[in-house]
Parts: structure tokens; C-alpha cells; sequence
């Protein structure tokens, strides 16, 4: 263990100093163990703050019809991912990959053209990120306004209107999952886990603790699942019941969220 790895773990966390440096020393300098018991004796976690180290970048979209294509393009410094050639550079590339339709001979492309003129023309080092082709009969996407984070939704029965609502909720809320169902039992488990440590050490009676673990348990699957999360902008309905009130049949086919 040494100054680094706590400044890393209080990064993480949000934690003090010693806290992070006994849980460090508790869990023989493994970051992830030590995260976990400091989750465990109730500390307060950080708004993940360790995610601001993604790399630089931008996220460009383009569609056409009933297809959408994703591409993300890395670069060193934010002031490059700012610039307008290299914004202009993100859309010729998303444009080329709708007009492609292979991720596999874009990817071919796109590697030749940043080593043969992108690199020398912008002065920085480039990679090529995240490549998709969605395609679906009802669909539509959001791009935050600093093109590091965006969704696409595609919808049966549903409008483009609500896809991109959608598509603006997950932007920002960033679910893990679409239903509870989707929760995989061992992180399911170590939730539950935590949440125990944590209520012994709030000194809840034995017996209490199963009752009030579940209300932790679908506090978990409001944060975390899309189709419990509380929509955007109506916080009196979740995104289950903004479905329903679209119509029937209305259902979400599937989602992505990207972001550097």
C-alpha cells in the first residue's frame, strides 16, 4: 500500500484519510475489498468520481430511416475534443459507417484514415472507440451536449417522440439494467450482504433487519433498472408506468447508453 492507492480509494469513495488507509491495510492493499468494507461500515460514497479518468473524446451519431449508426472517437485533450475539425471528423466518421453498414470494414477504414492523416492533421494521439449499427422499426437517440454520453432506444409499438425521451433519460440516470430480473443473483447478493453490515452497524434489532432489506432491495432496482427508475422529467411516474401511458403494447426492444 502506498499514497497512491489511498488517493485512489478516496477518489473512489469520498472517504477520509484513515478510513481509506485501514480499509487498505484490512484488505492487504486490494482496492475492490477495501471499497467493499468501506461500503459495508456505512461510509459515504463519492458521485463516482473515479469515472471523470475516462479518456477524451467525442460520441457522434448519424441516421438514416430506420438505422443508426455510433461511433466514438478518443483523443487526448478536451480542448481537441472541442475543436470543431475534430467534431467535423466524429460525424464524417458515423456518417461512413451508416453509409458502410459493416463495423467490421469501418473499423478497417477508420484506423487507416486516423494513422494516415488524422493523427499528423490534429497533432494528437487518436483511437476509435465504441462502433454500432442499431437498426429497428421505432427508434431515435439523445446526445448530451458535450458529446461524451448518449443513448439509443428502440421501440415496438412506441413513437420516435418517446424514444428520445427515453433516450434522454438514460443519458442521465445511466441504468445498469432493464428490469429487476436482468440483476445477476451475485451482485444481487452482495448488495444484500452490504446492506446487512450496514444495518448492524446502525444498530437495527436482528429481526428488523429482513424487512428493511427489502426496501433497500427495490430502492436498489429504482436506482439501478430502467423500467423502475423514476422518469426524468415527471417524477411523479417511473418509466414502466410512462409505457403504459403511451398506449398499449407500447415496450422498450432494447437500449444502449454510451459514454468516454
Amino acid at each position: 500500500m502506498d499514497l497512491s492507492q489511498i488517493k485512489q480509494l478516496r477518489d473512489m469513495t469520498g472517504a477520509g484519510v484513515m478510513d481509506c488507509q485501514n480499509a487498505l491495510q484490512e484488505a492487504n492493499g486490494n482496492l475492490d475489498e477495501a471499497v467493499e468494507l468501506l461500503r459495508k461500515r456505512g461510509q459515504k460514497m463519492a458521485d463516482k468520481k473515479s469515472s471523470r479518468t475516462a479518456k477524451e473524446g467525442i460520441i457522434s451519431i448519424s441516421e438514416k430511416d430506420n438505422k443508426i449508426a455510433v461511433v466514438s472517437l478518443n483523443c487526448e485533450t478536451d480542448f481537441v475534443a472541442r475543436n470543431d475539425g475534430f467534431i467535423a471528423s466524429g460525424k464524417e466518421f458515423s456518417d461512413k459507417l451508416l453509409e458502410m453498414n459493416s463495423v467490421e470494414e469501418f473499423e478497417t477504414w477508420a484506423t487507416d484514415k486516423i494513422k494516415n492523416e488524422l493523427i499528423v492533421k490534429i497533432g494528437e494521439n487518436l483511437q476509435l472507440g465504441k462502433c454500432d449499427i442499431i437498426e429497428c422499426d421505432t427508434q431515435d437517440y439523445y446526445i448530451h451536449s458535450n458529446r461524451k454520453i448518449a443513448a439509443v432506444v428502440c421501440l415496438k409499438n412506441g413513437s420516435k417522440e418517446l424514444a428520445k425521451e427515453i433516450a434522454m433519460h438514460i443519458t442521465a440516470m445511466s441504468p445498469q439494467y432493464f428490469v429487476p430480473g436482468d440483476v445477476p443473483a451475485e451482485i444481487l447478493e452482495k448488495e444484500k450482504e452490504i446492506y446487512r453490515e450496514q444495518l448492524k452497524v446502525e444498530g437495527k434489532p436482528e429481526n428488523m433487519i429482513e424487512n428493511i432489506l427489502n426496501g433497500k432491495v427495490e430502492k436498489f432496482y429504482k436506482e439501478n433498472c430502467l423500467i423502475k427508475q423514476v422518469f426524468i422529467k415527471d417524477d411523479k411516474i417511473s418509466i414502466e408506468q410512462l409505457l403504459k401511458n403511451a398506449g398499449e403494447g407500447v415496450e422498450i426492444e432494447k437500449f444502449t447508453r454510451y459514454s468516454l
